[in-house]
């Protein structure tokens, strides 16, 4: 009798599954865009802290960016085709900050061997804007 129930129940789901329309998938620079909506770029900066900016997410062939509070630090570097969210990101900073010119070298997750280096540019700092703050 349970069979027969989950039977009824998957060919229900499949029944409905025609009906239901997938998202469109957004391109890494439509989800760089969503992300900073409501947001206003401010003057860009060589280094940022890097104590305050643990969090980091790769948006593949456009930028990084890091998060430190409320501010969102988008930095896009010279050649961003390198960038790829399958790769593990090696950074070597020169002291406490990290800045335009650190190595970034990127690492394939399976394989551990290299597949190239990144190029920081400068840190463009994105702040909430007042009306978007509300």
């Amino acid at each position: 009798m349970r069979a027969v129930v989950t039977a009824l129940g998957l060919a229900a789901l499949v029944a409905a599954g025609g009906a239901v329309q997938a998202k469109p998938k957004l391109t890494p620079q439509e989800r760089l865009d969503k992300l900073l909506e409501g947001r206003t770029a401010g003057k860009p900066t060589t280094c940022i802290s890097s104590a305050d900016t643990r969090d980091m997410e790769v948006f593949d062939g456009v930028a990084l960016v890091y998060r430190s509070g409320s501010t969102l630090w988008v930095n896009r570097p010279a050649n961003p085709e390198k960038l790829d969210s399958d790769d593990i990101l090696v950074i070597r900073p020169t002291g406490s900050q990290l800045c335009r010119l650190d190595m970034v070298q990127t690492v394939d997750r399976m394989g551990h061997f290299t597949t190239g280096f990144i190029n920081l540019s400068d840190f463009v700092p994105y702040r909430r804007t007042a009306q978007a703050a509300r």
